[in-house]
């Protein structure tokens, strides 16, 4: 038996095309047979990733040029495959730079299309868990709820077993002897209604909107929301507004982008933002926005280490 799945990965290509060796763009995750995959992309380097015990599987990659249209050159295939836990297999010659940039680079994009095709040994098909839709479910019903909190006027009917279970903050505000524990309505303070509305639904789905469903400031949202992971301590939705927030950072956000990983612990984000600031382009631009301004102002322990990090880089590279 087999089960499939499908990846377009969109690659901004101008902003990521001189990026120090090693560093590579990850794509979103995508299911295929019950395992997790992904795709890293590298200057020099493709690669993707399963993290399994152990699978069998076909995975090919395609490039679109600039007709959207799948290539019949630019392609790669791996036949029937075993991976071990953190197995990474990958092509470390996909297409020449010289191709790619006369043939598929589009707006400064490039798109990779990957098709994975996981065989199983498995007799009886198992669907994916489903957890999310029942538990999202009963969030949506307000079925059986036993706490409520309180944003600005906005009331969020809840389940304090679950958010117990999913948060050692609320499990201690909520079922120890904090004055929450007894009360069965809380208000909430520092935390927009909107924010508390996805970082709810988060703990009852395990998932994120689409950045369509974030608002008119995708950016300052996923800042926010990476903020209130940190409060509550939810470290997954905590890591996957990192890996947002780096997948769409510029110019214009890494500056308050810095300034979000720095005061919320998220030292994974913290380093791209640091390595980002290191490419003496993207530099040069960002000193001039209102972000910089700021990390100025009031940061000065940021921009201190900024400049210690700029000063290493340069030494290394004018050796």
């Amino acid at each position: 038996m087999a089960a499939s799945g499908f990846l377009k990965f969109k690659v901004d290509y101008e902003k990521n095309k001189d990026l120090p060796p090693g560093d590579g763009i990850p794509s979103d995750i995508v299911s295929a047979g019950g395992h997790i995959w992904r795709i890293e992309c590298y200057p020099l380097f493709l690669k993707h990733m399963g993290k399994s015990r152990e699978v069998q599987g076909i995975f090919k990659a395609f490039l679109l040029d600039k007709n959207g249209v799948l290539s019949t050159t630019a392609t790669r295939r791996m036949d029937v495959f075993r991976l071990a836990a953190c197995g990474n297999y990958g092509w470390c010659s996909f297409v020449t730079r010289t191709v790619l940039e006369k043939d598929y680079v589009v707006a400064g994009h490039i798109t990779f299309v990957c098709a994975i095709l996981v065989v199983t040994e498995r007799p009886i098909p198992v669907p994916p868990s489903d957890i999310g839709i029942h538990l999202g479910g009963m969030l949506d019903r307000s079925e059986g709820t036993d706490v409520s909190f309180n944003i600005d006027g906005e009331t969020f009917p809840a389940h304090r077993a679950v958010l117990g279970a999913r948060s050692l903050v609320f499990r201690a505000e909520l079922f120890g002897s904090m004055a929450e524990a007894q009360m069965a309505s809380i208000k909430l303070h520092d935390i927009a209604a909107a924010t508390f509305k996805i970082m709810l639904r988060f703990m009852y789905t395990d998932a994120l909107p689409g950045e369509d469903e974030l608002g008119d400031s995708p950016i300052e949202m996923l800042q926010d929301l990476l903020a209130v992971a940190d409060r509550y301590a939810l470290d997954r939705l905590k890591l996957m507004c990192a890996q947002k927030l780096w997948d769409n950072l510029s110019v214009d956000t890494v500056a308050t982008t810095l300034v979000c990983a720095e005061t919320c612990n998220c030292p994974e984000l913290k380093n791209m933002c640091f390595d980002f600031f290191a490419l003496e382009k993207n530099f040069k631009e960002a000193v001039f926005t209102d972000g910089f301004a700021l990390l100025l102002q009031k940061f000065l322990g940021i921009t201190a280490e900024l400049k210690i990090r700029l000063r290493l880089r340069a030494n290394y590279h004018g050796a």
